[in-house]
């Protein structure tokens, strides 16, 4: 089996580490050049949650894991509702990276991969759009443990 790029496929379990493994440094890279450059590092919320206390809940937890990492959180919050469609149908994930693309944000900052998605080849995509424009990813500490800074 085969990438659409023409490279083997990797188990799954392999393939979302490597995933992670290339999220982390493109992060790395772009929170590196921001600092070195004397700027704080900027990041925009991203929501997958139902309006109301479920969005308000996984707001305030992102807000503080900024904060611990000493970056200042976006004036401007996105979101969609649970369930959403594809990942590049969904408006508020859509506006986020057009949002930090237009240089308001360093990166976006979601709860976990599930909020982005769970496809690799989409996400794999969605990371190399990303860095394309010098936009992270980010992700609350959890089963990948904690974020690089």
């Amino acid at each position: 089996m085969t990438t659409p790029s023409g490279s083997p496929a990797l188990a799954p379990g392999l393939e979302d580490t490597r995933l992670e493994i290339v999220r982390r440094r493109f992060q790395s890279e772009i929170v590196t050049a921001a600092r070195e450059a004397g700027r704080t590092v900027r990041v925009a919320p991203y929501m997958l949650a139902e309006p109301g206390d479920e969005r308000r809940a996984d707001l305030e937890l992102i807000e503080a894991h900024v904060r611990s990492l000493g970056w200042q959180l976006a004036a401007t919050s996105f979101a969609d509702v649970g369930q959403a469609p594809a990942i590049g149908q969904r408006p508020g994930f859509t506006k986020a990276c057009l949002y930090a693309a237009q240089g308001f944000a360093h990166g976006i900052v979601a709860i976990n991969r599930a909020a982005i998605t769970t496809d690799n080849p989409a996400y794999a995509l969605v990371l190399e759009q990303l860095r394309h424009r010098s936009v992270f990813l980010s992700y609350l500490p959890g089963d990948t443990g904690p974020e690089p800074t």
